[in-house]
This record gives C-alpha cells, sequence and structure tokens, in this order.
C-alpha cells in the first residue's frame, strides 16, 4: 500500500512515525525537500540510511515543503529506481510520490520493469492531461483519475501557483500537522489491544464501522488494522504465510 507522508513547511518530521512506516512497506524509500534554488530528492533501499539523509535535509530547509515516501511494491520491480519520488517527464523543478494503484493505461506491460508511478511521471502526467492543476477542472480531473490513490506534487516551477499540492487529500490523515496517507505510521497495535477493541473498528480505509468481525481484516474492504495494507498486499499475510486463510481467521 505503501505510505506517502507531506511535510508543510514548519513541520517536523516525526520519525519514529516513518520508521513505522518503512518497517510495514520494505521496497525502497525516499524524500524531497524544496530548497531556496530547487528540490532536492534523495532514493534508497536502506530506510534508515534514507531517513537520516532526509533528516540531515530537513533540517536546513525546515521552512519549504518535503515528502517522504516508503514503498510497497505492486507493480513493477523492487529497485531504486522504482523508488519514489519521481521527476516529472524531463523537468528537474518537479516531482511527484503517490500512495495506491494507478489506472491499467500506465501500469507496466509483462517484463516492463518499471512502475505504475513511474510511468504516470515519466511518460503520461507530462502531459497535462487534466489540464492546470491550480484550476477546479484540473484538480477534480486529476483526482477523478486516481481514484482512491493519493499523490503529492512538490514544485519550483514558476507556473505553479504553489510549491506543494496534495491531492484527495481527504482519504489521509492530518496527524499533529502532518498529513499521512494512511495509518501504517502509527505503531502496530499489541494482540490484547486488538481484541479488546475489535467490536469498535472503524475502518480507516473505506470509513465502514465493523461491529460484527472480530478479526483483524475491514470485513467491507479488506483493509488490515496491524500492518495498514489492503488484502492480497497485507503484510501479516506473507509473514506467516496463511494467505487467504487468515483473512478469515477470528482473534480468539
Amino acid at each position: 500500500m505503501c505510505l506517502l507522508t507531506y511535510f508543510p513547511p514548519g513541520a517536523t518530521p516525526d520519525l519514529t512515525a516513518l520508521r513505522n512506516g518503512a518497517r510495514v512497506n520494505k521496497d525502497g524509500h525516499g524524500f524531497a525537500v524544496v530548497t531556496d534554488a530547487s528540490v532536492m530528492v534523495g532514493r534508497g533501499m536502506d530506510a534508515e540510511e534514507i531517513l537520516d539523509e532526509f533528516a540531515a535535509v530537513r533540517a536546513r530547509y525546515p521552512d519549504r515543503p518535503a515528502l517522504f515516501h516508503s514503498r510497497y511494491a505492486t507493480h513493477g520491480a523492487v529497485s531504486i529506481d522504482n523508488c519514489h519520488p519521481f521527476r516529472l517527464g524531463r523537468d528537474r523543478r518537479t516531482v511527484l510520490a503517490h500512495n495506491g494503484v494507478l489506472p491499467r493505461r500506465v501500469r507496466p506491460a509483462p517484463y516492463d520493469p518499471r512502475s505504475d508511478t513511474r510511468i504516470a511521471a515519466g511518460t503520461y502526467l507530462p502531459h497535462m492531461p487534466f489540464g492546470s492543476l491550480d484550476t477546479t477542472q484540473g484538480r477534480r480531473g486529476l483526482e477523478s483519475w486516481l481514484g482512491a490513490s493519493k499523490l503529492v506534487i512538490l514544485t519550483i516551477d514558476p507556473g505553479f501557483a504553489h510549491n506543494a499540492y496534495i491531492f484527495n487529500e481527504s482519504a489521509g490523515i492530518w496527524d499533529d500537522g502532518i498529513w499521512y496517507s494512511n495509518p501504517g505510521y502509527r505503531p502496530e497495535p499489541e494482540p490484547a489491544l486488538l481484541r479488546a477493541r475489535a467490536w469498535l473498528y472503524v475502518c480507516e480505509s473505506c470509513g465502514e464501522v465493523d461491529f460484527g468481525r472480530r478479526g483483524r481484516y475491514c470485513g467491507s474492504c479488506g483493509w488490515c488494522f496491524l500492518c495498514a495494507n489492503p488484502f492480497p498486499h497485507c503484510d501479516c499475510a506473507q509473514r506467516t504465510g496463511t494467505g487467504v486463510t487468515l483473512r478469515r481467521q477470528t482473534v480468539r
């Protein structure tokens, strides 16, 4: 499912929250920070190394927008080339990062190692198919195309009215002045807490209130309350190797 985090100007990164997200989403990490003259980008496979680099860069530019991304691969190879963020086409002034699964038209063909986001950033979105993102029509067009996905753009291009944009912002979570694309930044709850509060579940993915289920998955959309990934991309299922059976398991 990935975890995409946006830091508005002045927001201090919660490195513990980012480590929680990196622990669940292990397929590469990256950041972008707007500076005085550029958008500085760092990417890599080692979470601690990229987190340290991000913290250092952010400390130098605390009053500019920034983002951090930890990837859970759904399309494309697990490689540094598929780590977010990506440049928008050939323009080094603008980058984007994404959480979710994009429409079929930008998904890779068989044997194409690129991810869907990498394809969208490189060949589809640079043409501004929905018009200016500073217009209501352009924003609505892009958000409709994204579906349930979320997207953050950072830019120093004077053609944009702002340095930062969040698309489908309402589908994410604002917590202490920082925006997270999903609750994957939170620590994994203890099993006892999971049992005690099972009847209170409100799915933060689809919003359904689940009174009857006693398992770890939302009965409506399959969201996992432990690792904050949707079934079948649940990290818990992969760790235990139980697959579909785990989804039907009840917590006793």
